[in-house]
């Protein structure tokens, strides 16, 4: 693990060479106290950040100038954009089309479509179908008039142009391996077309839930949660439709908006809350009560309020607000995401903070950058990266139907001590959010081949010697910056 040297953060720290060094359990390793991580739906990174930092600026629409300097990407380059290998070219998206269909992000059809590296099938095989949907509709892309918040936080923070799903796939396997790295269990061995040789591979209901219909799984091993209860760190997963309708008899009726697919922690016995209940008290939030970390979005900013914002939080919005196609949009997602980073960065725990945007997974639109194998698997009926049955060769006793890395997505760090305007290059994936929590808060890996072991970290994305930036507000609707002030 490669750690950076600063001076001046004594408090639950000693510097061991170039190293941190924890002097209590559970302490952070790093000047970064409060990680909160805001997981977002079904979004490639050349979809929301192909043509970045180059805008089209149309008149009505929010203006995007790159500051200067801002560095390149790895995106949608004039080759790809006049000559693409699909049957249609990337095409820009108009601000006034933000409303979309779905598209198709199943295991097999998005390794078809990614076809040994050609990446050629997207637009014929992924693009979202049915009355009113565009053509080839995976190929479209947003840019800074529309995704303009999220650009805005590129020109002050620090985001990654290599950053990938763990595996080819859906909204589940996109939360489970964010929590434990992991989609293979041993409780259930099948479900047709859902759990194929122990591994999940497409959506299912978490198995300790009084919300949600059958069939379900209920995850074996271990999760973050269960890590960082056993250091003592406290932690909560915030979920916007985790309040149920009612209660009778102690069982949950949930809102017609709940889904499991969006609690991971809800997958696990040891960290499930099967019938939502609420925390005992604002105290309580972010250690084991009867909500067993599990809470409503209202519970953390009553925490935030109450001075116990947890160490680790995690935060999904409302199905409306998460950016998922067809059931939410980015104007939406925009303005959850600049409300909830406006109140933290004014919030007493933003000087020891850093916030990551992050996304489950790709929902089939197109992004060119073909991801490394670093897991193969070998099953004949679902791993299609290379033909039937082929993404890589698996070697004896690995896990089936975990190929990965997925495709590549957005992600982006908002905190003082994130690089500005910083592109970062590192080779990451879903669970280097995971193995950063292990790392700054001295926790053990998940083990039972969790992507964990083989996660890079995302320490580039940060400089622990000086404080670079203060505040910086967006406007919720336009995503243009209101206000600035340095620390």
């Amino acid at each position: 693990m490669r750690m950076y040297a600063i001076a001046g953060f004594a408090a639950g720290m000693l510097i061991v060479g170039n190293a941190f060094a924890q002097t209590t359990p559970g302490s952070p390793t790093t000047p970064i106290k409060h990680l909160v991580v805001i997981f977002d739906e079904n979004i490639s990174f050349d979809h929301y950040f192909g043509t970045y930092p180059n805008a089209l600026n149309p008149e009505g629409e929010p203006v995007f100038t790159p500051a200067p300097g801002t560095p390149s990407v790895n995106g949608l380059t004039p080759g790809l954009l006049e000559s693409n290998p699909n049957v249609a070219a990337p095409f820009r998206l108009d601000r006034s089309q933000f409303l979309t269909c779905d598209n198709d992000n199943h295991y097999a059809d998005e390794q078809t479509a990614y076809h040994a590296g050609l990446i050629d099938k997207v637009a014929t095989l992924l693009s979202g179908t049915g009355a009113g949907c565009t053509p080839n509709l995976s190929m479209g892309y947003y840019d800074g008039n529309t995704v303009t918040a999220l650009w805005n936080y590129a020109q002050h923070f620090s985001m990654s142009d290599n950053f990938f799903a763990t595996t080819f796939g859906t909204t589940v396997m996109g939360h489970l391996n964010l929590i434990s790295g992991q989609t293979h269990q041993t409780n259930t061995p099948s479900v047709s077309g859902k759990i194929v040789n122990g591994s999940v591979i497409a959506n299912i209901t978490a198995g300790w839930d009084d919300c949600g219909a059958p069939p379900v799984v209920q995850m074996s091993g271990k999760n973050v949660g269960d890590l960082l209860n056993a250091a003592g760190v406290t932690w909560g997963w915030f979920y916007g439709d985790f309040t149920p309708a009612s209660t009778s008899l102690g069982t949950a009726t949930c809102t017609s908006l709940y889904d499991s697919h969006y609690d991971p922690f809800q997958f696990y016995k040891s960290t499930a809350n099967p019938h939502h209940f609420p925390p005992t008290s604002t105290a309580m939030i972010g250690q084991t009560d009867q909500a067993n970390h599990q809470y409503a979005l209202t519970d953390l900013w009553n925490a935030v309020a109450g001075g116990n914002l947890p160490a680790v939080t995690f935060i999904k919005a409302s199905a409306v607000n998460t950016g998922h196609p067809a059931t939410s949009n980015p104007l939406a997602e925009q303005s959850f995401l600049v409300q909830t980073i406006n109140a933290l960065q004014q919030s007493p725990q933003w000087s020891s903070m850093a916030i990551v945007i992050a996304y489950d997974d790709s929902d089939g639109w197109y992004d060119h950058v073909m991801p490394p194998i670093v897991n193969p698997s070998s099953d004949s009926a679902n791993d299609t990266l290379a033909g039937s049955g082929m993404c890589g060769t698996s070697v004896s006793g690995a896990y089936q139907d975990r190929c990965g890395y997925g495709p590549r997505l957005p992600f982006l760090v908002i905190s003082p001590y994130a690089k500005r305007n910083n592109v970062d290059h590192t080779v990451n994936d879903q669970t280097s959010i995971l193995r950063f929590i292990e790392d700054n808060w001295g926790l053990p890996r998940i083990g039972d081949q969790s992507f964990d072991a083989l996660a890079n970290s995302i320490l580039g994305h940060f400089d622990f010697t000086t404080a670079h930036e203060g505040v910086v507000l967006l406007n919720p609707s336009s995503g243009e910056v209101t206000r600035k002030a340095q620390n």
